[in-house]
């Protein structure tokens, strides 16, 4: 699996990019969302799903992080497929679209293109609690939503066989005593204590 991508951009489009990394071209299927973000930097890095299919090898790009997670969310739900989740990535930012299933908001999931009634109920359905519990508990909430640190943390303590709501409790006291001036080594370690 190739986790993300570092190196020169070639050629940019609104639907692709190619890059050249140590010598190599990647064609790599890109949101609009992600095209608006790397704007026109000559050096590039973009986080990579890899879909293998029989016909074809298939390399998605995002800006950013959250926005793989979210793409992997939307894949995971039966019945869209990853050129569907790319176009629902294309007109909704990760934020806006975590909003719309948390606060369930259909006709805003309805107003992209290719998304019925039946999907958008399915992606509300299938995700709401699946991102409230990975820290979009609440749009807006400090401390929570796109916090890179807790979600890297809780990935950590679960690799490390602690139960992922003992480490949630664990990770989001740290976080309410601590603020964001703890680094993620002390977070682990203090939750690894309290868990």
């Amino acid at each position: 699996m190739i986790a993300y991508l570092k190196g020169k951009l070639v050629h940019k489009e609104p639907t692709f990019v190619q890059m050249e990394v140590n010598g190599v071209g990647y064609q790599v299927s890109i949101s609009l969302h992600t095209f608006s973000e790397i704007k026109d930097r000559e050096d590039l890095k973009l986080f990579t799903y890899m879909q293998v299919r029989e016909d074809a090898h298939v390399l998605y790009g995002f800006a950013s992080e959250s926005e793989k997670q979210m793409f992997l969310q939307l894949i995971s739900v039966n019945g869209v497929g990853a050129n569907t989740a790319l176009v629902v990535l294309s007109y909704l930012p990760p934020s806006d679209l975590r909003t719309a299933i948390i606060q369930e908001d259909a006709a805003a999931l309805q107003a992209v293109k290719g998304i019925g009634g039946k999907t958008a109920l399915r992606l509300i359905l299938e995700l709401k609690d699946k991102l409230k519990r990975d820290g979009g508990e609440e749009p807006g909430k400090p401390g929570f939503g796109h916090n890179t640190m807790r979600y890297e943390a809780l990935t950590a303590l679960v690799t490390l066989g602690i139960a992922k709501p003992a480490a949630e409790k664990s990770i989001d006291s740290i976080l309410k005593r601590m603020g964001t001036s703890i680094s993620l080594e002390e977070l682990v370690k203090q939750a690894l204590k309290n868990a």
